[in-house]
């Protein structure tokens, strides 16, 4: 423990000034961080709006750039079996929702990024419309 210490006396007090001086000025518009609620559900909204016809299902998430859907129409593997699938087969990303819960229960739900480019939003919703 007294070498944690150690560390966390030196950790909380570095300072990575040219990030400091970037966020500042990132600060100064507030429209950079005023509207960032608008802009990620619009951000969720179109990419529930491009998979609305595929098996997934989800209710909109707010608060956040995650989108927990439900894939019980697809397979009955569990949630880690099935994000893995998803990325050897499909290339596509997705976090296992029981990974998060102390008894790992699985409700066959993947968490899904929806920060992504328009790109990458159509791109992987080609790939979930096709499974």
């Amino acid at each position: 423990m007294a070498e944690i210490r150690k560390v966390h006396q030196f950790e909380v007090f570095c300072i990575n000034h040219p990030m400091q001086i970037a966020y500042a000025e990132y600060l100064k518009n507030p429209d950079h961080y005023l509207n960032l609620g608008a802009f990620y559900q619009q951000k969720r909204d179109r990419f529930l709006e491009l998979i609305k016809d595929s098996k997934f299902k989800g209710i909109p998430s707010s608060g956040t750039y995650f989108q927990l859907l439900d894939y019980s129409q697809i397979t009955d593997e569990k949630d880690v079996d099935f994000a893995g699938l998803l990325v050897k087969d499909f290339k596509l990303a997705t976090i296992p929702v029981s990974v998060f819960n102390i008894n790992n229960s699985d409700n066959k739900q993947l968490r899904f990024c929806f920060a992504k480019t328009e790109e990458t939003l159509k791109k992987a919703a080609d790939i979930m419309n096709g499974i």
